[in-house]
C-alpha cells in the first residue's frame, strides 16, 4: 500500500505536526505501508538521508498547489493521500481544503484522508467571513475518511448529517521518556540555575495567545509577590516554521517580563534535541498549561507532559473529557484566571502528596495514547478505504 503524506511541515522543520507525521510514517512502514511525503518548496532537506522519502514539488499553497498536487500523482501514484492539516501550516491560503473537491472526477485518483489537527479556520482574504467556515467544511466532506485527533472537533463535525465518514484516532506522543545517559536531576536543575527548594514550573511549546502565556506571567508575577520562590522554564522554541504570526504575541510576552522584573526567575530553553526536552521536564516539579480554549488532547505537548508523570494544572475543558478527573490526573482552573493559577501551584508545591497523586494520575492519563494503537488504527482505516473502493 501506498501512502504520501501531504504536509506543511515536516522534521527538520519545528512543529507538532511535523514530528507526528514523521512519526507515524516510520510506524507504518511496518505493517507493509510504502509512505512518502509531499510538501511545499520551502522545505529545507536535512543533513542526512531521511528513512521517508520526502518531494518537495509544491511550489506554494496558493491556487497554483492543485495544479503541482495534480501532476505529482500523475507522476508519483499512490493509494492514499493523507493531508496532515492545520490551517497555519498551508499558510492559512485555505487552498488546499478545496483539493478533495477538485479532484474528486479524476480517474485513477487516490483515496483522499485528511487529519484534522484542529479545526482552527484559515485566513483565506480580507472580510471572508462565512466563506472560512466552508473551507473547513468542504475539507471534511470531500475526503473519503477523515480522522479528528480530539473529541472537540470529533463533536464539531458530527453535526453535520454528511459526517457519517468522520473518526477520532488520537495523537501520540512525541517526545519519549528517554533523558541523557548521565542524566542527573539536581545537577540538571542546579545547571538551570534553580535551588533545589525552588519551585519549578514548566511550560512546553510554542508561545501563542491560545495557550494563555500571559495568565502565566501573571501567576508567575503573583508567587514572587506572595514569597514564593517560582522559577518558570519554557521548554522548546517560541516560535514554530508555521507561525511566524506569532512573533508579535511572543515580543509581548517578552515586554510583559520586562515589565514585571522576571527575567531571572524565567529560563527560555529554545529549540533543542528530544532527550533535553526529557530532562528538562523531568527536572520541573509541575506542569502549567493554561490554554484559553481549555485543556485538549489535541495537544501533544500536554500528552508528552503527561506521559512524564508531572502534576498537571491546566484549564476546563471546551467540553465534558470523561478521561481527565480534577484533581485525580489533572489540576483544573478558569481560562484567563491568574489568580487561581497561582493558587493552583501553591496547592501542589505545598502539598508532596497531592503532587505524587497528580504525577502518578499524569502517567496512567498519558500511557493511553499509545502509539501502536494509532498506527494500527489508521492502517486499518486505509484499508477498509481500498477494500471499498
Amino acid at each position: 500500500m501506498k501512502v504520501t503524506f501531504l504536509t506543511g511541515e515536516y522534521p527538520p522543520m519545528q512543529g507538532g505536526i511535523a514530528d507526528y507525521t514523521a512519526i507515524l510514517a516510520q510506524q507504518l512502514q511496518k505493517l507493509d505501508v510504502r509512505p512518502s511525503v509531499l510538501i511545499s518548496r520551502a522545505y529545507r532537506r536535512p543533513p542526512a538521508t531521511t528513512p521517508i522519502t520526502v518531494y518537495p514539488d509544491v511550489q506554494s499553497w496558493g491556487l497554483r498547489c492543485w495544479q503541482d498536487i495534480g501532476k505529482f500523482l500523475e507522476r508519483h501514484p499512490t493509494d492514499i493521500l493523507h493531508i496532515q492539516y492545520q490551517a497555519a501550516a498551508f499558510d492559512l491560503g485555505g487552498w488546499v481544503n478545496w483539493l478533495p473537491w477538485f479532484l474528486r472526477r479524476r480517474r485513477n485518483r487516490p483515496k483522499f484522508v485528511t487529519t484534522f489537527h484542529d479545526l482552527r479556520i484559515p485566513y483565506l482574504f480580507p472580510k471572508a467571513g462565512f466563506l472560512r467556515w466552508q473551507s473547513i467544511l468542504a475539507l471534511a466532506r470531500y475526503s473519503d475518511a477523515v480522522i479528528c485527533t480530539n473529541p472537540e472537533d470529533e463533536a464539531t463535525l458530527h453535526r453535520y448529517p454528511w459526517a457519517t465518514h468522520v473518526t477520532q484516532i488520537p495523537l501520540g506522543n512525541n517526545i519519549p521518556l528517554n533523558p541523557p545517559p548521565d542524566y542527573d536531576r539536581q545537577v540538571w536543575r542546579n545547571q538551570l540555575g534553580f535551588a533545589e527548594q525552588s519551585i519549578v514550573l514548566a511550560y512546553f511549546g510554542f508561545l501563542n495567545e491560545s495557550k494563555g502565556g500571559e495568565d502565566l506571567i501573571a501567576a508567575l508575577a503573583a508567587l514572587v509577590e506572595r514569597g514564593q520562590d517560582a522559577r518558570l522554564l519554557i521548554i522548546g522554541g517560541e516560535l514554530g516554521d508555521s507561525d511566524p504570526a506569532n512573533r508579535a504575541y511572543a515580543q509581548r510576552i517578552r515586554q510583559l517580563i520586562a515589565e514585571r522584573d522576571l527575567a531571572s526567575r524565567i529560563v527560555f530553553t529554545g529549540y533543542v534535541d528530544l532527550p533535553q526536552v526529557s530532562a528538562h521536564l523531568l527536572a520541573a516539579d509541575l506542569a502549567v498549561m493554561p490554554y484559553r480554549d481549555g485543556v485538549s488532547f489535541r495537544r501533544t505537548t500536554l500528552i508528552a507532559i503527561l506521559q512524564h508523570g508531572l502534576p498537571v494544572i491546566s484549564t476546563t475543558p471546551a467540553i465534558c473529557l470523561p478521561q481527565i478527573v480534577d484533581g485525580e490526573n489533572m489540576l483544573l482552573v478558569p481560562p484567563a484566571d491568574a489568580p487561581a493559577l497561582s493558587e493552583a501551584v501553591i496547592r501542589v508545591a505545598s502539598d508532596p502528596d497531592l503532587a505524587k497523586h497528580l504525577g502518578q494520575g499524569a502517567s496512567m492519563l498519558g500511557a493511553s495514547f499509545d502509539w501502536a494503537q494509532i498506527v494500527a488504527r489508521t492502517a486499518q482505516l486505509y484499508a477498509s478505504l481500498l477494500q471499498g473502493a
